[in-house]
């Protein structure tokens, strides 16, 4: 938990983590698949950018809002944190630690053949309750991220909401 403390301290610059940040980022830094559920502006976001950080590899970060994307990726620039939405060829050679890609653009062939070849940390899917919530009649391309699984076996998945149906 050390090295997360000092990612958040250098980064952000908090002390310490709030509600149940810290034992998300436990979780998914040990390896296990994780459902983070927190209110909105619960500091969801935190979870995966703090261990992406202290991982090798690039943490994939599936979110459906293109101004989201852009939003956290000029963020995270801000702050020294190489980020980047939807650039294959420096994730595969390292030079990206957070990608944020659509849904689609994760189903595409092309990126499906990219990420066969890039160092995964693991995987974070943002607003994951449109998997349920909302199915075929919102997005039917997030029904298709557990095919993702066939990639990239190994890589531990983070799935984070702030609206969960049982």
């Amino acid at each position: 938990m050390d090295k997360y403390l000092r990612i958040l301290k250098e980064y952000w610059g908090y002390d310490d983590f709030r509600g149940i940040q810290r034992e998300i980022i436990e979780s998914i830094g040990a390896g296990h698949d994780t459902l983070g559920l927190m209110p909105t502006g619960g500091g969801k976001s935190l979870t995966f950018q703090v261990p992406a950080l202290a991982t090798g590899g690039v943490c994939i970060v599936i979110t459906p809002l293109i101004a989201l994307m852009k939003d956290q990726v000029d963020h995270l620039r801000q702050r020294g944190i190489r980020a980047a939405a939807t650039t294959l060829e420096n994730a595969i050679f390292g030079g990206v630690k957070i990608l944020y890609v659509s849904p689609e653009r994760l189903s595409s062939e092309l990126f499906q053949k990219k990420l066969s070849h890039m160092k995964v940390s693991f995987i974070t899917v943002d607003e994951a309750h449109c998997i349920s919530q909302w199915g075929y009649d919102f997005r039917p391309s997030y029904l298709k991220i557990s095919d993702i699984r066939r990639i990239k076996p190994d890589a531990p998945i983070l799935a984070l909401t702030a609206t969960a149906t049982p």
